[in-house]
């Protein structure tokens, strides 16, 4: 599992860790918002656990795509939003195509388009871009370099398998739920046939 490649100028290692805390932190993060605003614990991940890949994805993807303008701020603001949302609204998508919806709604914000994407959400995507060019990159790479890589590899691993596992378990139930969903509607609208 734990090749000697490089991806992107970088270790596989490195990267995989990265993925795992950008997507921690991204949880965290979420989950303390949508508690706040809910004014009850929320957890916002997909899965049960505390972990949301789409912040990995788009932090790495991010960093990766943009480093040709890390020494540029105003330029990353711009570029990082652009990308940011792109991801966002492709996100939408496929989640749209495999579960029948989105798991944010920005219908009440202004200037937004089908409810998935709005220019609040990508002006905060521009700053979370700077963000983490000046700042929050170097933390991770501090954080994933203090640990030893004979752990590391061990957190890591089974950071993916868990994830894996609880991901699946989760598409599954997602799915059974749809499924009786779908049943329960189907045999409210044959009722509805008979009178």
């Amino acid at each position: 599992m734990w090749y000697k490649g490089v991806i992107f100028g970088e270790s596989s290692y490195e990267i995989v860790l990265w993925f795992m805390v950008y997507s921690i932190m991204g949880w965290i993060v979420e989950s303390i918002y949508m508690s706040i605003c809910n004014r009850k614990l929320t957890n916002r991940g997909f899965a049960k656990g505390p972990c949301c890949p789409i912040y990995g994805l788009g932090a790495l993807s991010v960093f990766f795509m943009l480093r040709p303008f890390a020494d540029c701020p105003v330029l990353l603001f711009f570029v990082g939003s652009i990308v940011a949302t792109t991801l966002e609204y492709f996100t939408a998508i496929v989640m749209i195509r495999i579960f029948g919806e989105v798991w944010w709604d920005y219908n009440e914000k202004p200037f937004n388009y089908r409810g998935i994407i709005c220019l609040e959400s990508s002006i905060a995507w521009g700053f979370y871009t700077v963000f983490l060019f000046l700042f929050l990159q170097n933390f991770v790479i501090f954080l994933v370099s203090s640990i030893p890589t004979s752990m590391g590899k061990i957190i890591g691993s089974l950071f993916l398998i868990l994830y894996g596992l609880d991901f699946s378990t989760s598409l599954y139930r997602a799915k059974k739920q749809e499924k009786r969903k779908a049943e329960e509607e189907k045999e409210e609208e044959t009722a509805w046939q008979r009178y």
